[in-house]
């Protein structure tokens, strides 16, 4: 079998989907004994559970026949689309209407469709422009946006110590600006897998420069306002003619209904809608209708204000607790400053430590994380990127807390 050039690019497995498989297959004979502290699944709560099973039983008694037994708008359902210009209007004094919306599988699947919308090889395969992280260390799944090779780049940024084990990295605007062919910005804010959220000069520094090019900044709101909140924002979600803004469900309690939606200029929506519907012709209606009543009720608001944030605002307490008192403290070893979020992200400033290691190494005590590498798009060589890590609080207490502690043991015994 020959694959194209496209399928040669997106079937390849990336770094962090071969280490899924890695779990898959370490964990087969008996997963119980396996702390996994690698996983990006928002956290199994049970009052969000019972909130969503609530608002899904009421759908389907309601809206089965309308939503499930036939086809839709590719937009996004009427009743779904005017929930969300509603809310927002209301929230922010924004003036949207329906096409300021769309409505997509997932948050993975609207940042692929602009990535293929807005940048890529012109036309005839003539030039070609590229998606830019403005920040990297980003989201690891954005790598895999481009149908074409070299399609993502990332702008490193610079980690500045903070204290004598916290650190927060600064946006290198210089660079960002001297990178040629940008067809696209993409950030994801608060970060995964930082936590890290833009301020209001930084986002009108990312917006200006959005505006001077003619592209779009995506912003991806997956951990951040107004839902679902886990890491806390710097400023509101911006309404301007060159940002879409995009929103999931997933981090609300409905990672596997894939529902998401973005909201920007009627300029960059039309084709994302019309994109959605020659690939997938339209999000999974029922859930639309789902996600339409949790927000025009304000029952999704209630839940993230008391259920998914406070929740994570005390596992992350929790992990920075347990990091002091167990991490060494003749090992260089800083976490991003505490913003929030899913993830907790290590700098081990030590020409010793070295993430596949630490990776391979914790296998064997049946603990896994995430090497940092993978959240760098390919690009020179730098050591920082071999020197960083992720772990999820999303695990259970009991889990964390002993992974945390095998984490510890390792980082010492990699830099005795």
């Amino acid at each position: 079998m020959a694959l194209s050039l496209i399928g040669s690019k997106m079937a390849t497995l990336s770094g962090l989907r071969s280490i899924m498989e890695d779990i898959a297959v370490s964990t087969a004979s008996g997963p119980a004994d396996w702390l996994n502290l690698g996983i990006g699944n928002p956290a199994s709560i049970p009052d969000a559970i019972a909130e969503w099973r609530s608002l899904t039983e009421e759908a389907l008694t309601e809206d089965f026949a309308s939503a499930s037994c036939q086809y839709g708008p590719s937009r996004g359902s009427a009743a779904l689309v005017d929930a969300i210009t509603d809310y927002f209007n209301t929230r922010y004094g924004w003036s949207l209407t329906p096409r300021n919306v769309a409505v997509g599988p997932g948050s993975q699947m609207l940042c692929f469709t602009a990535a293929a919308l807005f940048a890529g090889p012109g036309p005839a395969g003539t030039g070609g422009t590229k998606v830019v992280l403005p920040m990297s260390p980003d989201y690891t799944g954005y790598q895999g946006l481009c149908l074409h090779p070299g399609g993502v780049v990332g702008v490193p940024a610079t980690p500045v110590p903070e204290g004598p084990h916290r650190f927060r990295y600064a946006f290198d605007f210089e660079a960002l600006e001297a990178q040629p062919d940008t067809g696209m910005l993409l950030l994801s804010s608060p970060g995964n897998p930082t936590g890290r959220a833009v301020d209001a000069a930084e986002l009108d520094a990312l917006v200006d420069l959005a505006r001077r090019r003619d592209v779009p900044l995506l912003l991806d709101h997956a951990y951040g306002e107004p839902f679902p909140r886990i890491a806390p924002t710097l400023t509101p979600p911006p309404f301007d003619d060159h940002v879409i803004n995009c929103f999931t469900l997933s981090k609300a309690g409905l990672p596997g209904e894939r529902i998401a939606f973005a909201i920007g200029a009627e300029r960059w929506i039309t084709p994302m809608v019309s994109f959605l519907a020659n690939s997938a012709l339209h999000a999974p209606q029922l859930q639309q209708s789902v996600v339409a009543r949790a927000l025009a009720s304000g029952r999704l608001d209630r839940l993230i204000s008391h259920t998914v944030s406070p929740f994570y605002q005390e596992r992350r307490r929790l992990a920075e607790k347990l990091f002091e008192e167990v991490m060494p403290e003749s090992v260089p070893w800083r976490l991003h400053a505490g913003d929030g979020g899913m993830f907790c992200w290590f700098w081990i400033d030590d020409d010793r430590f070295d993430d596949m290691a630490l990776y391979e190494r914790l296998k064997q005590d049946k603990v896994f994380i995430v090497p940092g590498r993978h959240f760098f798009p390919d690009g020179p060589a730098d050591p920082h990127r071999t020197r960083c890590f992720r772990v999820s609080l999303s695990p259970a207490q009991d889990t964390l807390t002993e992974g945390i502690t095998r984490i510890a043991k390792a980082v010492r015994a990699l830099c005795p």
